[in-house]
């Protein structure tokens, strides 16, 4: 089987059924009322046929991303963070969740840069946007803006959502 061939069959058994997400927005200023970007990933993923299983608002302090990343673990096989990734210093989603990954991705948060510098130019190294697996569910954090919540979801996480699940399994 040649390399491309292998990689076709290795797509088609990923694409195994919906995807379980769990959203966390980190904000000090959002409400569930006021979320788009909760309201975007949830339709979006949706859309998508994947479900949505867990939704949570969180102020940006430790103890509370990690109490939702115990709960995504618990309820979805992909979690999406958005919110408190930059270097200000109420920005702590990054160190609370750094902790706690047993695998890293390190490649998402270099893709997730370089493709944000089409947008914002060198402001794009201020995102610490990081990756990894955390008890069986892949955990992405991104930027709390719209364009970055868009840009993660459509250019790198929804192409491979389906991928990462059936890797989390075999």
């Amino acid at each position: 089987m040649s390399a491309s061939s292998s990689d076709a069959h290795h797509r088609a058994a990923a694409e195994r059924g919906p995807v379980r997400l769990a959203v966390v927005t980190v904000s000090d200023s959002r409400t569930a009322e006021t979320d788009v970007n909760g309201r975007f990933l949830h339709e979006a993923a949706e859309a998508a046929g994947h479900v949505v299983a867990a939704y949570r608002v969180i102020r940006d302090e430790p103890a509370e991303v990690e109490a939702a990343l115990d709960e995504a673990a618990g309820a979805a096989q992909v979690a999406v963070f958005n919110g408190g990734t930059g270097i200000a210093r109420r920005d702590t989603t990054y160190d609370a969740l750094s902790r706690r990954l047993e695998k890293t991705l390190p490649g998402f948060g270099e893709l997730f840069r370089m493709l944000s510098w089409e947008q914002v130019g060198a402001a794009a190294m201020l995102s610490r946007a990081t990756a990894g697996v955390y008890r069986g569910c892949v955990v992405f954090s991104v930027p709390g803006s719209p364009a970055a919540v868009r840009l993660a979801w459509e250019r790198l996480i929804a192409p491979e959502l389906e991928h990462l699940a059936w890797e989390l399994v075999r």
